[in-house]
């Protein structure tokens, strides 16, 4: 068996886009929706997976912090760059707005008509991640405007994963059946 190699950062860097090509890639058909995200390192980390993922765009929403802030950017770490981003106060005329264009609405929740993570198909893209707060989870609202739901498996004790786990963890998954399914 081959020993494996830890790349440096020199050679991983050379594996990145920079900034002054990064928009001439086209982007996953993903857009992200923060619905009253209530913590500030929440939407660093959503930032950072929003950046690895590609997204086309985040929208911060309601009272969900958002840049600058030099928390965000602890955890971020130049994404707020990268990620084509917005915040708008009210997340309906976001999810209305995206829903007119023809983007799917899912929110990552556990509802009675919830599919699993992995059973998003590839023709449902465009597609529209809504995130809830961290303790209440999605708004009614918006829950009555979404097309599907979808939730990750818990097998332990608890309920949830944190947020921005969560939403990692979904959005590499919707790659994942973008780019690498045969759906």
């Amino acid at each position: 068996m081959a020993k494996l190699r830890k790349l440096t950062n020199s050679e991983i860097k050379v594996r990145r886009k920079s900034m002054d090509v990064i928009n001439n890639y086209p982007r996953n058909p993903v857009y992200a929706v923060c619905d009253n995200i209530r913590s500030i390192f929440n939407v660093g980390a959503i930032f950072r997976a929003s950046d690895g993922a590609f997204i086309t765009k985040l929208y911060l929403t309601g009272y969900t912090p958002y840049p600058p802030r030099k928390e965000i950017d602890k955890v971020a770490l130049g994404s707020t760059l990268s990620v084509p981003w917005e915040y708008q106060k009210n997340p309906l005329d976001v999810v209305k707005d995206l829903k007119s264009k023809g983007v799917r609405i899912c929110v990552l929740e556990i509802t009675e008509q919830g599919r699993m993570i992995w059973d998003i198909k590839k023709e449902e893209f465009p597609l529209c991640l809504v995130l809830g707060n961290e303790i209440s989870g999605v708004s009614k609202e918006i829950m009555d405007l979404a097309d599907i739901a979808i939730e990750i498996p818990m097998l332990g004790m608890k309920q949830s994963l944190n947020v921005s786990v969560a939403y990692g963890i979904a959005v590499y998954e919707m790659i994942r059946v973008i780019n690498y399914k045969d759906s």
